[in-house]
């Protein structure tokens, strides 16, 4: 059984300065579970109501009244898995794709997805970003996070300190139609939801480059933040 003060200690990890605190995170539903079961990450604890369904031996049993109290999501699943984090090293890679300023938990989950369909492992966050292990960026990755490493660190350090061409995701910016560079050797940068890359990192800029749009679009100002990562990786990748 499940104590009153676990209950309020899982309940707790919604918080970031708790799950920093104690290095770890929750993760909701089978799937993403197991996901995470078959990676690097190790489990804590893991809680449900229909026990036999995980794959995995120690599994605490909870009734329904319980878990509607630890679960974060509006419709919960049965199953709910504490997890450690993990601090991944930095990897040297040919391309390199970081957010700047990014707040919108569903977007980051969302563009986690997106580099793990595409055979990517590595994505890289200014330190003001929001935190990979939020619920609904977890949520929203559908179990992408289990392998895909997130970095917080200072962007204007990482770039400075490296020579490889650097390109951002902008309106302002040339058609992506028009790039002619490696594809595979550059780093990329995207701006936060409402602003935009920052000053200080735009001045590091090589070259913007924007989504074009089609020829009878006139209102829409701009394309959702996760969208445009997903076209131009989507460009990277296959064309």
């Amino acid at each position: 059984m499940v104590t009153k003060n676990e209950i309020k200690f899982i309940k707790s990890l919604r918080d970031k300065n708790i799950r920093n605190k104690f290095n770890l995170f929750v993760v909701e539903g089978k799937k993403s579970i197991n996901e995470f079961l078959n990676s690097d990450y190790k489990v804590y604890k893991i809680y449900s109501t229909h026990p036999a369904n995980i794959s995995y031996g120690d599994v605490i049993q909870i009734s329904e009244k319980q878990l509607i109290q630890i679960s974060a999501l509006k419709t919960p699943n049965k199953h709910i898995a504490i997890f450690n984090k993990i601090k991944f090293p930095l990897k040297n890679q040919k391309n390199y794709f970081l957010l700047d300023s990014a707040s919108d938990p569903g977007n980051l989950g969302t563009m986690i997805r997106t580099l793990d369909w595409f055979g990517y492992d590595q994505l890289i966050c200014s330190k003001n970003s929001v935190d990979c292990y939020n619920t609904k960026v977890i949520q929203s990755t559908m179990g992408s996070l289990s392998r895909i490493n997130v970095h917080y660190v200072d962007l204007y350090d990482l770039i400075s300190s490296s020579n490889l061409p650097v390109y951002g995701a902008s309106v302002s910016g040339k058609s992506i139609l028009e790039f002619r560079e490696k594809k595979d050797s550059g780093i990329w940068v995207f701006g936060s939801e409402s602003n935009g890359i920052s000053d200080d990192i735009s001045k590091l800029i090589d070259q913007n480059y924007c989504i074009p749009k089609g020829s009878n679009s006139v209102k829409t100002e701009s394309l959702n933040l996760s969208t445009s990562f997903s076209i131009i990786l989507s460009f990277l990748k296959l064309y």
